[in-house]
């Protein structure tokens, strides 16, 4: 293996004496794997040159390329972590002790509860060696992503387990340090082992696309240089293409919107560097001078940085008149910053200065040292995986003390960030001075503040209820089933039976044999089983679930038959679309199934007749037929519900409202009122017994609702 890339690259910001020690460890390496190979066939020592290499072009320190270098000597080579100490010092031995320690983290929820739990007990010691010393997680950044780069020499199902783990738990990782180049080449070859089809058909299209916009981007590049030399500013500007894997995201939001690859049309950008801070705004306005700029695509993450420290100006604009084309524009340092992140400000490089809001840019770790010593392995996994590794918002305290929380956290959840005893005493919240509802979605820059009440107060089970959104933070649901477990257990027993019972007839569901059903969830005992649902460790539909078979389709799904009258939707696309005016011809009665031709009518739209009905073969004004297929209609079944509310203005209208936004038909509606309470009863369409709850819950959120509940038919009370 040449070692001289690594050593040219480590010239270029080492003194001699620290380069020295880095080819001492080199050889120290060298020697060590001498003989083993990787399961490619390639010399195993390879891998840790690759490993440091990529650190060197992030230019870190002396100790973290030595401790890259030598990373698998302990493991692979039985050399005790006491030799390296002797050889090159203690900072690097526990670098490498560090990394060693780290090797056997995996991340899989496809094993048994026990495997998990070892599993997520690995990966928190990941987290805390992060948060001790950041150098072991760029360490181990680096050593996934060569892993990555050399992934196809594993059998295929090892190989989908290691993308799997990077895809959830190392890119989000490289993105929450702001490393947005190691991000997105992790992403990418996760998606490449993970979802192969879809990966090479993106790639494909996007390198037709690439061949029919070279010239529009080259000409852009072109012009808006050509106006920065012209009003003297230096700097550079290249077209870029978007990553695999985010166009694959993308490609996911616009098939919800109906919309299509060929809609897409930022899969190049334009990315301007330039020295200066006013270099930046400068060079903004001469882009919207050239072109027309769409304002609602314009973010200054200059004067607002995003979570990780990102920087940079975004605009969209309007080139030739409608071709929208997106251009960020940045500093050079600005560049290496949104490319290396944190790694960029390593207080420990050599002849830098240190980064003064560096602290403050990881207040991050910090939580996570608190919250460690509070919540089990599993717990504080899937704090961090939920509440770090998500999009973020940044709300303020009354004081001006910024927070930042996951993208849709609510003021329960702020609570909890700021003590325990708040969140569980919280009775009320103000945003921005208005009281909102508990479960109101946060939004960037709102000032929150909490009411509590004088006295202890207990949390409500409710604010575990996901439907009703009271809480979005893995730290508040631990804080709250926490406060629920310390009760006594025969509180939580009898709790649980009061609320399983009553979810249960709520859902129009017979109650089998406890014993069985608890076996069936994994405990040992009824009492196991009951008091886990008394302190929200399983929410009463994850039982209810288990009763009905699977969580989705619990019961058999058929099409309900439509009222009298109603034309239902038959499912047929015409031309591949959907919900145009289709007809069954009479006369030869087609069936999915049979091969199938539209006949366009001149006033009742298109009849659907069977390819070989003789009316078919004998139509003269073939123009008239037109190519239809079966589509997949949607299985639906009919549910009888009741809900019981105090009477008010609007109350039949938000209910129904409420149905149409879940898109959910409703079949029939009866109501009556009786001393102020209104009673409705009503038959829906749902498709799923997880779908049916949601609504249930949503409904007995509502103002005034006293109970919503499943009930049969022949129990319908209904006034005449």
């Amino acid at each position: 293996m040449d070692p001289d890339p690594l050593f040219a690259k480590a010239k270029e910001y080492l003194p001699p004496e620290k380069l020295a020690i880095v080819e001492a460890a080199y050889e120290y390496a060298r020697n060590a794997h001498d003989g083993q190979t990787r399961k490619s066939g390639a010399p195993f020592l390879e891998h840790p040159l690759q490993t440091a290499l990529i650190l060197a072009n992030l230019q870190l320190d002396a100790p973290t390329l030595i401790a890259a270098l030598l990373h698998d000597v302990p493991e692979d080579c039985n050399v005790p972590i006491s030799e390296i100490e002797k050889k090159f010092g203690t900072e690097v031995s526990k670098l490498v002790d560090g990394v060693t320690k780290l090797s056997k983290v995996s991340w899989r929820r496809d094993l048994d509860a026990d495997t998990q739990a070892a599993q997520a007990e690995n990966l928190r010691k990941m987290l805390i060696a992060m948060a001790e010393d950041l150098r072991v997680v760029f360490i181990k950044l680096a050593d996934r992503l060569h892993n990555m780069n050399t992934l196809q020499a594993l059998e295929p199902e090892r190989r989908r387990v290691i993308a799997q783990e990077t895809l959830e738990i190392y890119a989000p990782l490289a993105h929450r340090l702001g490393m947005g180049e190691i991000k997105w080449q992790l992403e990418d070859l996760a998606f490449r082992y993970l979802e192969p089809e879809q990966y090479h058909e993106i790639a494909r299209m996007v390198a037709i696309k690439r061949s029919q916009r070279e010239g529009f981007i080259d000409q852009a590049v072109w012009e808006l240089h050509n106006e920065m030399i012209l009003a003297g500013i230096e700097g550079e500007v290249n077209g870029r293409p978007k990553h695999i894997y985010s166009i694959h995201n993308k490609i996911q939001r616009y098939a919800a919107l109906g919309r299509t690859f060929g809609d897409i049309h930022d899969l190049f950008a334009i990315r301007v560097l330039v020295n200066t801070i006013p270099d930046c705004y400068k060079v903004l306005g001469i882009i919207h001078n050239l072109w027309h700029p769409i304002t609602e695509e314009f973010n200054d993450y200059i004067a607002n940085p995003k979570d990780n420290s990102y920087q940079s100006l975004h605009t969209t604009v309007l080139t030739g008149g409608t071709t929208p084309l997106e251009i960020q524009i940045r500093t050079y340092e600005m560049h290496r910053m949104a490319e290396y992140g944190v790694a960029a400000h390593w207080r420990y490089k050599e002849d830098v200065k240190p980064d003064l809001h560096f602290d403050e840019k990881l207040s991050w770790l910090r939580q996570l040292i608190d919250w460690q010593t509070s919540l089990n392995s599993r717990e504080f996994v899937d704090s961090v995986k939920e509440d770090f590794f998500t999009d973020q918002v940044f709300v303020y305290t009354p004081m001006g003390e910024i927070k930042p929380f996951p993208k849709g956290a609510t003021p329960l959840d702020f609570a909890y960030r700021i003590h325990t005893n708040v969140g569980h005493r919280c009775i009320g919240a103000k945003v921005n001075g208005k009281l909102v509802p508990l479960n109101h979605e946060l939004k960037n820059s709102d000032i929150v503040e909490i009411m509590v009440s004088k006295s202890d107060k207990a949390p409500s089970l409710d604010w575990l209820n996901p439907d009703l959104g009271y809480v979005k933070t893995a730290h508040a649901r631990e804080k709250i089933r926490a406060w629920y477990k310390k009760q006594e257990r025969t509180q939580n027993i009898e709790r649980g039976r009061i609320i399983l019972e009553k979810e249960l007839k709520r859902l129009g569901i017979s109650i089998p044999g406890y014993e069985e059903l608890s076996k069936k969830l994994d405990f040992e005992s009824v009492d196991d089983l009951l008091a886990a649902v008394g302190y929200g460790g399983i929410t009463p539909h994850q039982v209810a679930s288990k009763i009905e078979g699977t969580p989705e389709e619990t019961i058999p799904a058929v099409k309900s038959p439509a009222p009298p009258g109603k034309q239902k939707n038959s499912g047929i696309q015409v031309l591949g679309v959907g919900d145009l005016l289709t007809h069954l011809a009479q006369c030869c009665h087609p069936v999915p199934g049979d091969d199938i031709i539209g006949y366009i009518s001149r006033t009742h739209g298109i009849t659907v007749h069977r390819t070989d009905c003789i009316n078919i073969i004998n139509e003269e004004e073939k123009e008239r037929l037109i190519e239809v297929s079966w589509g997949e209609a949607e299985a639906v079944y009919p549910v009888d519900i009741q809900v019981e509310a105090y009477d008010r203005v609007g109350l039949l209208r938000d209910i129904t409202t409420l149905l149409a936004e879940h898109k959910i038909n409703i079949e029939s509606v009866n109501t009556q009122y009786n001393d102020d309470v209104f009673t409705m009863w009503a038959t829906i369409e749902i498709k799923s017994m997880s779908q049916l709850n949601h609504i249930l819950n949503r409904i007995m959120s509502l103002k005034g609702v006293i109970n919503a509940t499943k009930v049969q038919k022949d129990r319908l009370n209904i006034g005449s």
